[in-house]
């Protein structure tokens, strides 16, 4: 069964739907540093950039207007290099709602700081799957792909494959460009690891608790609030082995800066004994967030 099993029945039932592309982003460029530069510059690139996410089309698949994935990118423009070429930060976060609930749940939560691009106001924003045209494009389809691909994947087990793929080929187009954030030697937490990781075998366990978390624990809790926090408990232990053994996952850390509120709201109504066990576990992974976790047990 796919995501988008739901899409084909309804299309059986009334013979036709309204459709759309995949992601549904809200896009937000802002440069607070950035003095004598003209600011419509940055309103047009919002727009672009808005459009280039939103009307293209990142899978073969047919989506629903209401199907659509719900995604943010915040861009902000620290720098203006010269006349048209700019460093920035980009802030990217995508969520999937919970089973039959209004409850959003946050998938992926990354901030970028390797982001130099160039813009010239009205410029046609061009992106092609096998070459890098240029670093804004390439930057923007790698998260989009990033954002399908864990959508996907939270609904069937390594459901993400096809978008983790198309991600790699992103990044190995970039490798001979001198914009940072594409290559291993640059740091531990940029792009390069992102999608190395995701589809580093060492790594399957962590697809299989995306999956678990959401479709076996959220989904469930709607229904059995027992027993879909259950699942989610069970991935606990295979979250702090994957951190035992590779203690300096990029990808583990975007795991929890995505679900750290989420993981307290879940196991703050729990059993004491799983209260206790599960704030342990997620303190000793997951250090920096050490205050936050200890309102499960204070709950």
């Amino acid at each position: 069964m796919t995501r988008f099993f739901g899409v084909f029945i309804a299309l059986l039932i009334s013979g036709s739907a309204s459709v759309a592309q995949e992601l549904n982003c809200t896009v937000n460029v802002i440069s607070p540093q950035v003095q004598n530069t003209e600011k419509r510059i940055f309103e047009t690139l919002q727009k672009d950039i808005r459009e280039f996410l939103n009307s293209r089309s990142w899978t073969s698949d047919v989506f629903t207007l209401e199907e659509r994935i719900e995604c943010s990118i915040l861009i902000t423009v620290t720098e203006r290099i010269s006349s048209d070429r700019y460093k920035a930060t980009l802030q990217v976060q995508s969520s999937r709602p919970a089973y039959m609930t209004a409850y959003n749940s946050v998938l992926l939560n990354v901030n970028d700081q390797d982001f130099v691009f160039q813009y010239s106001e009205n410029q046609a924003l061009i992106f092609q799957e096998n070459t890098h045209s240029n670093n804004l494009t390439s930057v923007l389809a790698f998260y989009a792909y990033m954002i399908v691909g864990m959508d996907y994947e939270s609904f069937s087990p390594k459901g993400g494959e096809p978008y983790f793929q198309k991600a790699l080929q992103v990044v190995n187009n970039a490798q001979n460009e001198q914009e940072r954030g594409w290559k291993a030697f640059e740091g531990s937490r940029n792009r390069y690891w992102l999608i190395e990781n995701m589809l580093n075998a060492r790594y399957d366990e962590f697809r299989q608790v995306i999956y678990s978390y959401h479709r076996e624990g959220l989904d469930i809790m709607q229904s059995d609030i027992q027993t879909g926090r259950k699942a989610v408990e069970e991935c606990i232990p295979k979250l702090k082995k994957l951190r035992l053994d590779q203690p300096n996952s990029y990808l583990l850390t975007v795991f929890f800066t995505a679900k750290t509120d989420e993981l307290i709201n879940i196991f703050k109504e729990a059993f004491p004994d799983v209260k206790t066990r599960v704030a342990n576990d997620l303190m000793q992974m997951d250090p920096a967030n050490a205050n936050k976790y200890q309102a499960i047990v204070k709950s």
